[in-house]
């Protein structure tokens, strides 16, 4: 996985930092309590959305256990219908692969449809290293782009910013990307939109070449399905001359049946819609429609190391709905940019540590980056168990050891000892109570201090239990 958001700081601390932007706090309320209610009404419309539920579930499961299979008849088709399939093994192949089929059209400069596979791997950062521009075309991911910020959302990357904030980086950077804003833009929904809606219009005219992702995958025919919501992947799927996909291999689903599970489950879950108002298809190429040359990149970086964790595996059921976030009450608060990957939430806390490790703090923190709740759980339309995997890695970051692991061992261990003699208990118990005015309300030691942050430690009482016991019960 790309190392573009590794060397923040560990999710507490960064949450801690968002905690404290009031603006922030208030925007992602906002935001996810809508999308949260839109969406529930969307759900409570299909008597049999737990069948459809169980449906993804399995059918998810079963191309995970017979995944190799699959995708060698994936690229088959694609293969059959004019494509060109490429096999990427980590970030920095896959980089290579698209730098070098844009370097071989004579091309400088991409358009895009929104992509995390291409901001899991920094494709856009490379590219620029290529002397190669990429321009993101989404609403929300230009405005990201825009303002030289990072995405905070899966299906919303521009969450974090309100109107206002919106309407300024249009006014101050627009024109260094191309057409500027018009005169006087105003923070109205419909100016904002059309102020996008001009500018990327060169863009799309004069692409000779177009970068997606890819929703879903089918074997059967070797079709690559995006859906979205404003048009723009219509466009850079259907104007330029070379369109070059870069897709996880966990997006492939095996037959056009299986499709029509999600087809219906992820607008509800996502957008709230009964179906997105674009659903892009294309097979391969033809010689009379679309582009003339179609590339492939199957991305595994990091993948098939999932696969192999019987628990963890289950994270790569994930359709990108966004469903976790929108009820997720650390995301509400904290924001997606504390979690340090492209992959925000309780589905980034389980799935960016098995696509890139936890040998950095910010990766190392992220399974502790929840509450267990279950909200998340209980919305995501294929049944992954998140605080399931969030324990399981829990148990392996402590296995890893570590300072803070070591200390809780070490303190386990003495308390057991302590606990297997009751004298010694005891006399622990009646001299704590002794010195309880002198005890402070806040653990010194480093390890320890950060439990006591957010709470005073508990009062003891005058006399332990023990002795009361003896006194009143004898």
């Amino acid at each position: 996985m790309s190392g573009t958001f590794v060397g923040m700081p560990a999710f507490p601390k960064a949450a801690r930092e968002a905690v404290g932007d009031t603006t922030l706090r208030a925007n992602l309320r906002h935001a996810t309590h809508t999308i949260r209610d839109k969406r529930a009404r969307a759900v409570i419309e299909l008597d049999d959305w737990a069948a459809l539920r169980e449906a993804g579930k399995r059918i998810k499961d079963e191309t995970l256990r017979h995944l190799d299979t699959h995708l060698l008849r994936l690229e088959e088709s694609v293969t059959a219908a004019g494509g060109t399939v490429h096999w990427a093994a980590d970030a920095a192949e896959a980089n290579r692969i698209v730098t070098d089929l844009v370097k071989t059209t004579g091309e400088t400069e991409v358009v895009k449809v929104k992509s995390m596979a291409t901001q899991e791997i920094g494709l856009n950062e490379h590219l620029e290293a290529e002397g190669i521009r990429a321009y993101e075309t989404d609403l929300a991911e230009l405005i990201v782009q825009l303002g030289e910020d990072r995405p905070s959302h899966i299906l919303v990357p521009a969450i974090h910013r309100n109107r206002g904030e919106i309407r300024d980086i249009f006014r101050e950077k627009m024109g260094g990307w191309g057409r500027p804003a018009p005169e006087g833009l105003s923070d109205a929904p419909a100016e904002l939109a059309e102020a996008a809606r001009l500018h990327l219009r060169e863009k799309f005219l004069r692409a000779e070449v177009g970068i997606s992702g890819a929703n879903f995958m089918v074997a059967e025919t070797g079709t690559l399905v995006v859906v979205e919501s404003e048009g723009n992947g219509r466009m850079c799927l259907t104007l330029p001359e070379t369109l070059i996909s870069v897709v996880g291999i966990e997006k492939v689903v095996p037959t056009w049946r299986d499709l029509e599970v999600f087809l219906q489950t992820l607008p509800r879950s996502s957008t709230a819609e009964r179906m997105n108002p674009y659903t892009s298809m294309w097979t391969g190429t033809t010689d009379d429609d679309g582009p003339s040359a179609f590339h492939l990149v199957l991305l595994d970086n990091g993948r098939t190391d999932a696969l192999a964790d019987e628990v963890g595996r289950q994270a790569l059921r994930c359709i990108r709905c966004s469903a976790c976030l929108n009820v997720c009450p650390v995301y509400e608060r904290a924001g997606g940019h504390a979690y340090g990957s492209v992959y925000p939430g309780p589905i980034g806390a389980i799935l960016t540590p098995q696509l890139r490790g936890t040998a950095s703090e910010v990766d190392a923190s992220l399974p502790y980056a929840s509450s267990l709740c279950g909200a998340c759980y209980e919305v995501c339309p294929v049944a992954i168990d998140i605080p399931e995997v969030l324990v399981h890695l829990r148990e392996k970051v402590a296995g890893e050891g570590g300072k803070g692991h070591r200390l809780e061992k070490a303190a386990i261990k003495a308390s057991t000892w302590v606990l297997d003699h009751p004298g010694v208990l005891g006399a622990g118990e009646r001299l704590a109570s002794a010195t309880r005015r002198l005890h402070p309300k806040k653990l010194p030691s480093p390890g320890a201090r950060q439990w006591t942050e957010s709470r005073d430690l508990p009062e003891l009482p005058a006399e332990p239990f023990r002795d009361w016991w003896k006194k009143n019960r004898t």
